[in-house]
């Protein structure tokens, strides 16, 4: 008989708010030695009489103690920790048909054994030896409590599920519904957004646009440790300033890359046609160091096509917007279906998704890549959380060019993940967006306009004179250095670089 329950006050190198007792998820993947993450929180039984949670653990009491056999601790995983898809493929794949269909017809209409039951038949795609349900109400697969699921679900008459799944069986992160994104979805940023943009005139709008769209097209170049150009940074702008305009195929994403990659003497276009990595080469050896470990060549076809048809069906579900990007955005980046222009795709699918689900609007740019660029510890941060835990689950070995050949069965890791801390930290940058970025962009047109129109009432002054004369006392701490002065301001009097520099000071200071 296989032990579910395990007495803990640490495990997987977390330490437990009190002694307890393992259970769901956490102790099946301990029992069964499931290969996968444990996911980031866990469900412990403590021998106390209060129900809490913390950042790692969710606290139950000894009430909630299920049976030490594995459908009860499956019954108490979806009550309490949600749907966690990989976990289900991977016991799937583990235990027989035979068992499966016990577990099911021990209570063949219980709300969660006729969710077991669709969710075996949905990820394994083969029918168990099960007959159709005939009676009880349609129940949603997705516990809206714990975890955001589509509005427009699919009724399957078979199980009597509401398959209320944000995406599809190729490709469906799920993203659990903490405080913070609540609290972000009923704030309704996008509505914060157009009333502060509202109060602007459109002139000065139409003027932010194009710096922030310079700003932002840097920002991406730089987040990749690149420093581009402005011819460059100015050609990949021209596209961020054309998303959502587009529809999103694989063609796009072709397009996209070429876009990306000025040069491609030296690299291979399109999918990639072998293994990839993001990290370091060993100096000495050259062998791969890999922080992140991209999806099998065999498999990037089928997960692109996945992520498509998720984002398809999240569009026409009307799915929050930023939690749309998320799981789009950062599974295409995960996947790493290219061997160069990855990152900036990855986040040009943020504008594109922003701007076609309405968040933002066509010619308004929001330069989130900005935003992400100040949060740049916390954007690595967040990669890492989901890469690092994987590269324990994932069998490679370096090939002859110092590459990474996978040689286990990955695919599921890169389609069914928790994207709730992705989720969490691009909502922040698109907040930070509208509360700082864009703001402190407007601000800085107007101060300019005051200073110019300044310049030309007092000195007449042209507007290139006017703008290479800011950016002196922009460099200089809103002093002329001594080479301007001498060179091309020397027709300014002392008298008048004075009070030049004390009128910078009031206004753009």
């Amino acid at each position: 008989m296989v032990v579910f329950s395990k007495d803990i006050t640490v495990f997987n190198g977390k330490i437990t708010p009190e002694p307890a007792t393992l259970a769901g998820y956490g102790a099946i993947i301990n029992a069964l030695q499931l290969s996968i993450p444990i996911p980031d929180k866990l469900a412990i039984i403590s021998k106390k009489h209060k129900r809490y949670s913390t950042e790692n653990w969710l606290i139950f009491t000894p009430r909630h103690h299920p049976k030490e056999t594995l459908f009860h601790h499956l019954v108490f995983a979806l009550k309490y920790e949600g749907i966690n898809l990989l976990f289900f493929k991977k016991l799937f794949e583990k235990i027989s048909k035979e068992e499966i269909t016990s577990i099911i017809q021990s209570e063949p209409t219980g709300q969660y054994s006729r969710k077991i039951w669709f969710l075996y038949e949905w990820l394994m795609q083969e029918q168990l030896d099960i007959p159709d349900l005939t009676i009880k109400n349609f129940i949603p697969l997705i516990d809206e409590d714990i975890q955001f699921g589509v509005s427009i679900s699919v009724n399957s008459s078979r199980h009597r599920i509401k398959n209320n799944l944000p995406g599809t069986v190729d490709f469906c992160p799920l993203v659990f519904k903490t405080d913070k994104l609540k609290n972000y979805i009923e704030e309704n940023l996008s509505q914060k957004k157009d009333t502060y943009l509202k109060a602007f005139h459109k002139d000065v709008l139409q003027r932010a646009s194009a710096f922030l769209l310079l700003k932002d097209s840097k920002a991406s170049f730089t987040i990749e440790g690149e420093n581009p150009t402005t011819n460059r940074a100015v050609r990949w702008g021209k596209a961020i300033g054309q998303a959502g305009s587009k529809s999103l195929d694989k063609e796009e994403l072709i397009r996209l890359q070429q876009i990306v990659i000025e040069n491609s003497r030296f690299i291979e276009m399109g999918f990639r046609k072998e293994g990839g990595f993001v990290g370091e080469h060993e100096r000495t050896t050259g062998e791969p160091i890999p922080e992140h470990i991209s999806a099998k060549k065999e498999d990037i076809e089928k997960l692109i096509d996945g992520l498509i048809a998720a984002y398809k069906k999240l569009e026409e579900a009307n799915f929050d917007p930023v939690l749309s990007a998320s799981v789009i955005a950062f599974g295409f980046v995960f996947i790493h279906p290219y061997v160069d222009g990855n990152g900036r795709i990855h986040r040009y699918l943020i504008h594109h998704i922003l701007s076609k689900m309405k968040f933002t609007h066509q010619g308004i740019i929001f330069p989130v890549s900005a935003s992400i660029l100040n949060h740049i510890d916390d954007y690595r941060k967040v990669l890492e959380s989901y890469s690092h835990p994987l590269l324990d689950f994932i069998e490679w070995e370096k090939t002859k060019s110092n590459n990474v050949e996978v040689l286990n069965e990955t695919i599921d890791f890169y389609r069914y993940f928790d994207a709730t801390k992705q989720a969490e930290f691009l909502y922040d940058c698109v907040n930070d967006t509208i509360e700082n970025v864009i703001p402190q962009e407007v601000t800085y047109l107007q101060k300019y306009d005051e200073m110019k129109n300044y310049l030309d009432d007092v000195f007449q002054m042209p507007d290139n004179t006017v703008a290479l004369l800011i950016r002196f006392l922009e460099q200089n701490d809103g002093k002329l250095s001594k080479r301007a002065i001498e060179k091309e301001f020397s027709v300014l009097t002392e008298e008048e670089i004075k009070e030049i520099e004390r009128n910078y000071k009031s206004v753009m200071t």
